[in-house]
C-alpha cells in the first residue's frame, strides 16, 4: 500500500533509523510533542536509545530489520544520509515515509549532488570525476592547485578527503583514490562559510532559520554563531537558493545546506545534508523553534512555523579531547548551556557534545570562551 500525504498526530509512532546525537535530539523533541519513538541502531547504549521508547538493535544496512521497523511505525525517518535509498523506497509499502529517497539519493553521492545543483543552475565550485590516479594527474595539470579531492560516497568530519596544495599532497591523494571513485573540486577562495537550516513538510510549507556562520578546525565543525555577518543582499540570496533547493529535491523534514561566500559577495553551494545539521544545534536555545522540532513537524506534516531568533548565540563542539576540561569548567560557567550526548567512549575528535552560549555580544563571548584554553 502506498500512503498519500497524511498528518501524523501526537500519540502515533515515529521510527528513526540511526541512534546518534541527531537521533537523540530528534527523539527528545518528538517525546516533548507526545509521540512514541522507536529507534534502530546496532549499539544498545547509543545516545538515542537513552531517550527513546523502544529500540531495534540492527545494522543500518539490515533491510529486513528496517522493513520490520516500518511495519510497527506510522512514519519513518533517518538521522544520516548513508541509509540505503532502495530500502527507504521499499519501506513505503508499510508506513508513511514522506522524506522519500529523492534528496537522499542526491546527497549521498557527491557526483549526483553536483549534477543536481549544476542542472538547476545553482552556483557551485568547478568539479571533475576522478576514477584513477592518472585521471587526477591529468586534471591537476589543467586546473592546478589548490583543489580538494573527495570520495563520492561516505566521508564526514574531514574523513574521505584530501586538500591538494602542492604536488607533495598527491601521495596522500593516491591512497584515497585506490579502489574508489572520487571527485576533484576547484578551491573556492571564500571569506566565510555559512549554513541554512531549512525544514519543509510534504505540502511544501517551509521553516527557514536565521543564517548561521561556521568555522572549522581540521575539517570538523568547531564553532557556529548566529546571526551571520552577511549583508542584507547576500542573506536574501542565500535564503532564496536554500528555499529553492529544498523544493527542487522534494525535501521533507530538516535539511542543512552549506554555502561558501567570497569577499566580493559571491555565493557557492557547498553541500546538502537531508537531516538536522551540526551547525543548527544552537537553535535549541537561540530560536523560538529548534531544528529538531522543525524536523518532527515536517515529517508529521504539521504546520511549519516561522523561527524567530530570540538571542544571538555561539555553539562550540565538544570533542573527545575536550570532555574533561569542559567538565572541570562547568562550575565556573553559569551562562554556558551544556549538551552531552551520552556516548560511552570519548575518542580524539569524536563529537561528544556541545556548548551553547546566549549573548548580546558574540565577539566578547568568544574572547571569554577561548580564555578558558579548553579549545586551544
Amino acid at each position: 500500500m502506498i500512503y498519500l500525504i497524511k498528518r501524523i498526530l501526537p500519540g502515533q509512532t515515529i521510527g528513526i533509523i540511526g541512534g546518534g546525537q541527531l537521533g537523540q535530539m530528534m527523539t527528545t523533541s518528538a517525546k516533548e510533542m507526545g509521540y512514541h519513538v522507536i529507534i534502530l541502531d546496532p549499539q544498545k547504549d547509543c545516545p538515542a536509545a537513552q531517550v527513546a521508547d523502544e529500540q531495534v538493535i540492527a545494522d543500518y544496512d539490515d533491510e529486513i530489520a528496517i522493513l520490520n521497523l516500518a511495519k510497527i511505525c506510522d512514519v519513518l525517518t533517518f538521522e544520516f544520509e548513508n541509509v540505503d535509498a532502495d530500502t527507504i523506497d521499499a519501506a513505503k509499502q508499510y508506513c508513511y515515509v514522506p522524506q522519500g529517497s529523492t534528496a537522499l539519493r542526491i546527497s549521498q553521492d557527491r557526483i549526483s549532488e553536483k549534477q543536481f545543483l549544476e542542472a538547476h543552475n545553482y552556483p557551485i565550485a568547478p568539479f571533475k570525476l576522478i576514477q584513477s590516479f592518472d585521471d587526477l594527474e591529468n586534471v591537476i595539470k589543467i586546473t592546478g592547485y589548490p583543489s580538494i579531492l573527495k570520495t563520492i560516497r561516505g566521508g564526514y568530519d574531514g574523513k574521505g578527503q584530501v586538500i591538494l596544495k602542492t604536488s607533495a599532497d598527491l601521495i596522500e591523494a593516491e591512497k584515497l583514490i585506490q579502489n574508489r571513485t572520487c571527485v576533484l573540486e576547484g578551491f573556492v577562495q571564500f571569506d566565510r562559510e555559512v549554513s541554512v537550516i531549512i525544514a519543509r513538510n510534504e505540502l511544501g510549507q517551509q521553516s527557514i532559520f536565521p543564517i548561521i556562520e561556521n568555522q572549522h578546525r581540521h575539517n570538523i565543525l568547531h564553532e557556529s554563531s548566529c546571526p551571520s555577518r552577511l549583508s542584507i543582499e547576500t542573506r536574501k540570496e542565500v535564503e532564496i537558493i536554500a528555499s529553492q533547493i529544498a523544493d527542487d529535491c522534494l525535501s521533507v523534514g530538516t535539511m542543512g545546506i552549506e554555502f561558501f561566500v567570497s569577499d566580493s559577495g559571491g555565493v557557492y553551494v557547498n553541500e546538502i545534508a537531508p537531516r538536522p545539521h551540526n551547525s543548527g544545534h544552537l537553535t535549541i536555545e537561540a530560536c523560538s523553534l529548534s531544528q529538531f522540532e522543525a524536523h518532527i513537524r515536517g515529517i508529521c506534516n504539521l504546520p511549519m512555523l516561522k523561527p524567530q531568533l530570540l538571542s544571538h548565540a555561539i555553539m562550540i563542539n565538544i570533542l573527545g579531547q575536550h570532555v574533561q576540561p569542559v567538565l572541570n569548567e562547568i562550575q565556573n560557567e553559569g551562562q554556558w548551556r551544556f549538551h552531552f550526548y551520552g556516548k560511552n567512549e570519548a575518542k580524539q575528535d569524536r563529537k561528544m557534545g556541545h556548548v551553547t552560549i546566549l549573548t548580546d555580544n558574540i565577539e566578547q563571548a568568544k574572547i571569554d570562551v577561548y580564555q578558558t584554553k579548553i579549545w586551544d
